[in-house]
C-alpha cells in the first residue's frame, strides 16, 4: 500500500463588495478587460436608485442596461424588483453573468436576462420595438474613450418609446463627454438629477424628442 502526497491548491479570489437594496453584493473584476472593472459613475447610480425607491419604484418594471460592465447596476435593479435585460459586448459577457448569477440567484422577484449588445448592429433583429418595450434604459460610464458613439446614440434612440426613460450617470474627463452631450440633446429631453462636482460625475434623466422615426425610405414612420 503506498502512500501518496497531493499537493492542495488554494485559490483566492478578488472581490469588491458593496451594500445596496438592503444586501451584501460581491463583485469580480476582470482587469485584463476596460469593460469589466468598476468604474464610479455605477456606484453613484446604484446609490440614487437606494435612496430614491419612492420616486423610481422599480418593481416589475422592465429596464435594460447598456455597457453593464461588472453588473452591479444591473444586480440591484434586480434586488429592486425590475425585469432586468443586461448587456454588454461578448468578450465582458462571462464576468457579467458570473457576478449577476451570484448575487441574483434565489433573492430576485424576476431572474436578470444576461445577453450581448453590440451598439447600433442589428437592433431591431434582436430587440425588436414591438415585443420589446422598456420602461427605463439605464446607463453608467459608457461614454469615455468609446470609439462607437455615433451607434451608441443610435442604440439609446432604438431602445426608447414613449413612457421610456433614461437613467445615465457619466464621468466626464475629456472634451468628447460634452461632445456627445450636446449630440445626445438633439434627439432627447435631458435633465440634470445630480452634480458630483469632486468626482466629475453628472447623473442625467432623459426621454426621448417627439421627431418623428423615419423609415429606411427616409418618410416619417
Amino acid at each position: 500500500m503506498s502512500r501518496r502526497i497531493i499537493q492542495s491548491l488554494i485559490t483566492v479570489e478578488a472581490w469588491e463588495g458593496y451594500t445596496f437594496a438592503d444586501h451584501q453584493i460581491k463583485i469580480k473584476e476582470s482587469h485584463d478587460l476596460y469593460g469589466a472593472v468598476m468604474w464610479p459613475s455605477a456606484i453613484v447610480l446604484c446609490y440614487f436608485l437606494d435612496t430614491h425607491r419612492d420616486t423610481y419604484n422599480l418593481l416589475d418594471k422592465n429596464v435594460i442596461e447598456l455597457g453593464a460592465g461588472t453588473g452591479l447596476v444591473s444586480i440591484v435593479t434586480s434586488l429592486l424588483g425590475a425585469k432586468v435585460t443586461s448587456t454588454d459586448l461578448p468578450e465582458v459577457l462571462s464576468n457579467l453573468q458570473y457576478n449577476v448569477l451570484r448575487n441574483t440567484r434565489g433573492s430576485c422577484r424576476h431572474a436578470p436576462r444576461v445577453t450581448e449588445l453590440s451598439w447600433g448592429k442589428e437592433l431591431e433583429q434582436r430587440f425588436p420595438q414591438a415585443a420589446c418595450h422598456y420602461d427605463y434604459v439605464f446607463a453608467a460610464d459608457v461614454v469615455y474613450c468609446h470609439p462607437y458613439l455615433a451607434e451608441l446614440l443610435d442604440t439609446f434612440d432604438h431602445l426608447c418609446q414613449d413612457g421610456t426613460e433614461i437613467l445615465w450617470a457619466m464621468r466626464f474627463r475629456l472634451d468628447r463627454e460634452n461632445q456627445f452631450v450636446e449630440r445626445f440633446q438633439t434627439r432627447f429631453h435631458l435633465d440634470e438629477l445630480y452634480d458630483l462636482p469632486s468626482l466629475s460625475i453628472k447623473l442625467y434623466r432623459a426621454s426621448r424628442k417627439e421627431m418623428g422615426r423615419k423609415t429606411r425610405s427616409g418618410e416619417a414612420a
